[in-house]
């Protein structure tokens, strides 16, 4: 079931990548000249890297492109033995048919080893008349400094909510489904800019009936809903401890969140608290603690109701 819709509806050509419009631009550049540089796309998950990259094979190469194109998970094959042998196996056949190069696509290419960046840097540099590199990473600092420079730099961004929606409805049409306007923002804020997530997200719960809600959209993608969250921060702001209690267990059953997720969700619900910036401050300080806690493994239970107390303590610092 997952990425079927993401496949599905992959854009397959430059023209149809929404989101990245400064990218496309520079990237249908060279699908018209039939020429491109070692390429370097870094940015968050589900932002359009891989996309870009078969779409740009697309432009170069025409409706043959899988003959001249080959995708690699890095995280997959990280070592520099696969460099060594796979990647430079390949690097150095000739291209099929009239193109003038082939396309190596090393997908998560910041797990590689800096071994295996090391013998991928000279594998870039020998095989340029025959093969070019596009390497898609998260973090670009990961990245050794001679492969950064022997590259072209494109940076993706989280995408917009106007192009998350606009593309979700796309699909909706296309499958005939009705979804809610609650529903499509709650999507929105459950994609925080990643369009494979809202993608996955909205047909999951597809399955669950052919008009969907924010409800449904919550539950499938197991958030809880902001307001929710928004409801626990101001009862434990007010001073009832014992209420914000329960509310949190709610939130822990009906959703079945884990303590990391209940941080990161008050975490983004901070911001639109009615108090002073200087509060807000603080409590983020707090939250980036607990968090650290909680990934080194503190008890989540007894972490979350710290991080409560610390709500109570900032309510009563602005009674006074």
């Amino acid at each position: 079931m997952k990425d079927v819709w993401v496949e599905k509806y992959r854009p397959k050509i430059l023209e149809e990548v929404v989101g990245q419009n400064e990218i496309t631009d520079r990237l249908k550049a060279y699908a018209e000249t039939k020429t491109t540089p070692h390429l370097l796309f870094a940015g968050p998950a589900g932002t359009g890297k891989t996309t870009c990259a078969i779409a740009l094979a697309r432009g170069l190469f025409g409706e043959n492109w899988k003959d001249n194109f080959q995708e690699m998970n890095a995280s997959d094959e990280r070592g520099i033995q696969v460099v060594r042998t796979k990647i430079k196996d390949y690097a150095r056949i000739a291209p099929m048919g009239e193109a003038r190069f082939k396309i190596i696509f090393l997908d998560e290419a910041d797990a590689l080893t800096p071994e295996a960046q090391a013998a991928l840097r000279r594998t870039m540099e020998k095989y340029t008349h025959t093969c070019r590199f596009i390497l898609s990473c998260n973090y670009s600092s990961k990245i050794i400094e001679p492969i950064q420079s022997r590259c072209a730099v494109f940076r993706f961004r989280p995408l917009k909510a106007e192009d998350i929606k606009s593309y979700l409805n796309r699909i909706l049409k296309a499958e005939g489904k009705e979804i809610t306007d609650d529903g499509l923002e709650a999507l929105v804020y459950v994609a925080e800019g990643d369009l494979r997530r809202a993608t996955n997200s909205l047909q999951v719960a597809a399955t669950m009936g052919d008009k969907i809600d924010s409800n449904m959209i919550y539950k499938t993608a197991a958030l809880a809903r902001p307001e929710d969250v928004k409801n626990l921060l101001t009862t434990a702001l007010g001073g009832n401890f014992l209420e914000a209690r329960a509310q949190l267990d709610d939130l822990l059953i009906m959703y079945g969140l884990s303590g990391e997720d209940v941080v990161r969700q008050i975490h983004r619900a901070i911001v639109d608290l009615p108090i002073p910036d200087h509060k807000k401050v603080q409590l983020v300080d707090k939250v980036g603690e607990v968090e650290f806690r909680i990934v080194e493994g503190g008890n989540e239970r007894i972490q979350l109701e710290a991080l409560l107390s610390q709500f109570i303590l900032a309510g009563e610092d602005m009674e006074h």
